[in-house]
């Protein structure tokens, strides 16, 4: 059946279109009413707001998207940031002044595509959406259903970023923007600047078109964190005889864990009194800090990007394209880390516990290793996307194919170079929670962090990374359709895929002995302002200049007696070739009931994935192991939409996904760490070779109200099975002749991934979209859109002894899921005037957890975040228009925390605070067609 057709004002609306690649869904299959077959005139930031409604309206699918108002007028810096207004998407780290890393209904993996085809980053299964500039972007649809027809991967969802094509222009069009962007932390002007030139020409071949689109940005940025360390139990001032241990003692865990077992789950006893078996002794103990820390990172990223298209319609009935994409990423950091022990150095001082609890809240202490680390990091990313993809029209446009292939190629390199220099101070004073979750520490001589006298030259950390990746994609498609009948449309297609991935590593380090007061002044930094105003710790101290060690790398290694650059090369550590051929059919049908249409879909994906693996051990002179996996799988779906009335309607769909592992993760060769803390063993990782895929089943029930032409109020329960989920195993092993230098050690706590265990997501999604038609005068033009999402998960954990054996099981809930969060947009347009203020929070989450090594516990939870932003719009003419945008108008901090027994108290237990930085912007764009 036909759509009639919606017409917009707007370019906006262009993104309705299905010109150019096949998308997962084939809007022709929705039925629309006749009271929506009206012209809907909207313009500005209401365009943006009502194209994603209507996108959501007329697929078959559950899909929330973001639309650009216009051409270049995706109102955000990067797709991360637009994606956080969506339903559901919730934003998990927003470090650097920006927001860099989504979850989709608490899931972190969803399969991101780009006009359709799957796109990755080097040698990763995911792709870095924040390298996407929004100036690039026409529309990004966020899938939470998948069909047949879609691609198997990503257990919560895809999402599908389109770029524009020449035939979304009538004829000639160009389009440009230029902004300065303040970063108030880093005190930086940033750049950001786009151009986009299309145009079509009628010729004795057909049409013609094509279309250039680039941007590059460069940003400079500061991070500023500090954090109190990880518990550990020490022994009171007063040890029992035959403990062995003397006052205010650190407790190791000891061979064996015969003292405590590290990595618990949820940590010691908190209650006074508490004891632990020592020698045989039943002995008290408290629970303190075993350090504090702050970061002092100076970073800056360029993201060039460039997209080519060019699209030929010799006739009615067909389109050809040919696609070029390019986004690159460039950057740099310079961490100045200073670290102290708050530990037992042989004269400890007296303690302040929280009341009623072991827990110590401050503590004096004599004699404390510390160090500081200048360390300067390189990150260098190409990514390209090339395509031809050809539609064609049959049997009277009752039907289409659709070919498509594709060849993309990514490599990522990355460079680590940290000095490392030590002293022992006199003395440290610190309160593990000053105020606010935020520690307070200084040392009796503060004054001598920034004499280089004082410091000795120590290790040398000096590490190179190099990721590739390429695939080439065949996809072939095609359905024919009926306007009449129970059977309205079948669908089937085939897609062959072969993926390739590679890594190369080398690493070296060393120890040197020397006074810093030794190297020329300009190898040498000293910071300034270190979270002034907001935690009272040290404000500056001395070390190593990351930027002299980059540039002086070889000179430095030849003081440690490293091999120079001369002399390094990487060392392939994996080399994977994988190949997928999946196929599905699927049919469409309606029927009607009680007079109302009842559309159906159904279908099934077949898919079959050949792994060829050789992973090289560079601990054991590159010795090959080989290994090959097959497996096949086939994922039903099935989706019912029920159109109550012309504006209710009631959607259902089941679906079946799968999440593969990474292919790092399947790699069984070390990568090794030394005893870098003093905990008496190294840590490690190592992947295990025969992982398998996450298995989901999906299930979604929505109901949409569509009360008014631009408003809608939505709801959607769901629910996630998943097995297999992938969680790290610790087993402490015996590894000799390993090469480390730096904390040299046998002993290492290797973590693997295992497929140990099972989980359940689920939730409520509410959606509103609401431009009131009766607001009189000058509040004609207001708006609002809003969501809340409610999450509940829980996964079981598996828990282990020290030599990795499972020895019973606890549940968790999932990494990152926020069990309440909510978006709120206040949107006005009137006028030459566009203005939106959002408001996004969550609450606090469960991030990740720490390595086994003597975490206690091992859960870091966050607290909850927020970000006030605002975007305002002056359109100087139809044309030319100036733009004023600021983001974290409340100065928002990213803080972290322990839990105890399952019970959290961001107060006694905090951990890390990270100041995130304000940003203004202002700009001007035009755009003439």
């Amino acid at each position: 059946m036909a759509l009639k057709p919606i017409t917009f004002c707007t370019a906006s609306v262009l993104a309705l279109s299905l010109a150019g690649v096949a998308h997962a869904q084939d809007k022709k299959n929705s039925d629309v009413s006749d009271t929506d077959a009206q012209e809907i005139i909207v313009t500005g930031v209401r365009a943006s707001i009502v194209g994603a409604l209507n996108v959501r309206k007329e697929s078959t699918q559950i899909v929330d998207s973001i639309v650009a108002e216009d051409v270049g007028k995706l109102p955000d810096n990067n797709v991360v940031e637009a994606l956080q207004r969506v339903t559901g998407v919730q934003v998990t780290d927003r470090g650097g002044g920006e927001a860099a890393t989504i979850t989709i209904r608490g899931l972190p993996d969803a399969l991101t595509t780009l006009n359709g085809r799957k796109v990755f980053t080097a040698a990763g299964r995911s792709f870095a959406l924040q390298d996407i500039s929004a100036n690039l972007v026409k529309q990004v649809d966020v899938y939470k259903t998948r069909s047949a027809d879609q691609i198997e991967t990503g257990l919560a969802g895809q999402v599908d970023v389109k770029t524009r094509r020449p035939f979304d222009f009538a004829g000639f069009a160009v389009s440009g923007l230029a902004r300065g962007i303040y970063n108030e932390q880093a005190d930086s002007y940033n750049p950001n600047v786009a151009l986009l030139v299309s145009d079509r020409w009628e010729t004795g071949i057909g049409d013609i078109g094509i279309l250039v689109n680039a941007s590059w940005s460069k940003t400079k940025y500061r991070n500023m964190s500090t954090t109190a360390g990880a518990f550990v139990p020490f022994a009171t001032e007063n040890p029992p005889a035959g403990s062995g241990l003397t006052p205010l003692e650190r407790i190791f865990p000891g061979p064996d864990n015969i003292n405590w077992q590290p990595g618990l789950d949820y940590g010691l006893p908190t209650e006074p009194g508490s004891t632990l078996n020592i020698n045989g002794v039943e002995t008290p103990y408290y629970l303190s800090r075993d350090a504090v820390f702050s970061s002092d990172l100076y970073g800056q990223r360029e993201r060039p990007a460039v997209n080519v298209s060019l699209q030929w319609a010799p006739n009615a009935t067909s389109v050809y394209s040919a696609e070029m994409f390019y986004s690159g990423f460039r950057g740099h950091t310079f961490n100045s880390l200073q670290f102290s022990f708050v530990d037992w150095w042989g004269n400890p001082g007296p303690v302040e516990l929280y009341d009623g609890t072991n827990i110590v809240k401050s503590r004096t202490v004599d004699d404390v290793y510390g160090f500081n680390s200048g360390d300067y990091a390189t990150n260098r990313t190409d990514s390209y996307v090339y395509a031809l993809n050809g539609q064609w029209d049959i049997a009277n446009y009752h039907g289409k194919i659709i070919a498509d292939a594709a060849y993309q190629t990514s490599t990522n390199k990355t460079t680590f170079i940290a000095m490392r220099t030590d002293r022992v101070a006199n003395q440290i004073t610190a309160d593990f929670n000053a105020g606010g979750g935020i520690p307070s520490y200084h040392f009796a001589d503060d004054s001598l962090l920034t004499d280089p006298s004082v410091w000795n030259v120590a290790q040398l950390y000096d590490n190179a990374d190099k990721n590739k990746g390429s695939a080439i994609t065949l996809t072939l498609d095609g359905y024919y359709e009926w306007d009449e009948g129970f059977l309205r449309r079948i669908k089937a297609g085939l897609r062959y895929d072969d993926r390739k991935a590679s890594n190369y590593v080398r690493t070296q380090d060393g120890y040197l002995g020397a006074s810093l007061s030794t190297f020329p002044e300009e190898a040498l930094f000293t910071n300034s302002d270190f979270m002034k105003g907001i935690a009272d710790v040290p404000r500056s101290w001395v070390l190593p200049d990351g930027s002299w060690l980059h540039s002086n790398a070889d000179q430095v290694r030849g003081l440690y007696g490293l091999p120079t650059s001369d002399a390094l090369s990487l060392v392939k550590t994996f080399d994977i070739d994988e190949a997928t051929m999946s196929a599905y059919i699927m049919a469409d049908a309606e029927v009607s009931i009680f007079g109302r249409p009842l559309q159906l879909q159904g279908g099934v994906r077949y898919v079959s994935v050949t792994t060829d693996s050789n992973f090289f051990d560079r601990y054991n002179n590159g010795a090959v192991t080989r290994s090959g996996s097959q497996s096949e799988k086939f994922l039903p779906s099935f989706t019912a939409r029920y159109e109550i009335t012309p504006n209710l309607r009631l959607r259902f769909n089941y679906g079946e996904t799968l999440r593969r592992p990474n292919f790092g993760d399947i790699n069984p060769n070390y990568s090794l760490t030394g005893d870098l803390t003093n905990v008496g063993y190294g840590s490690g990782t190592a992947g295990t070779a025969d992982l398998k895929p996450t298995h989901s089943k999906n299930y979604d029930l929505a109901l949409e109200w569509y009360f008014e032409r631009n408003s809608a109020i939505f709801v959607t329960g769901f629910r996630r099975e998943i097995q297999g989920l992938v969680v790290p195993l610790t087993v402490l092993e015996y590894i000799p002749n390993n090469g480390i230098v730096a904390g040299a050690t046998d002993y290492f706590a290797i973590t693997r991934p295992v497929n140990a265990s099972d989980g359940v997501l689920k939730g409520v999604e509410v959606g509103l979209t609401y431009f009131p038609t009766y607001l009189p005068s000058i509040l004609d033009g207001l708006g609002f859109q809003g969501s809340v999402t409610i999450l509940d998960s829980k996964q079981n954990i598996p828990m282990t002894d020290s030599a990795g054996n499972i020895t019973g099981e606890s549940t968790s809930q999932f990494f990152d899921v926020s069990k309440l969060s909510y978006n709120a947009t206040l949107a006005y347009d009137r006028g030459p005037f566009n203005a939106r203020v959002s408001y996004v929070w969550r609450k606090g989450f469960l991030h990740n957890n720490e390595a086994r090594l003597f975490a206690n516990p091992i859960g870091v939870w966050y607290r909850p975040e927020d970000s006030l932003d605002v975007q305002l719009t002056w359109n100087v003419t139809d044309s030319i228009g100036i733009t004023f945008d600021a983001t974290n108008l409340t100065k928002s901090k990213q803080q972290n925390y322990y839990k105890f027994d399952n019970v959290g108290n961001s107060q006694q237990f905090n951990l890390g605070t990270l100041q995130l930085a304000r940003t203004f912007a202002l700009g001007a764009r035009f755009t003439f067609k």
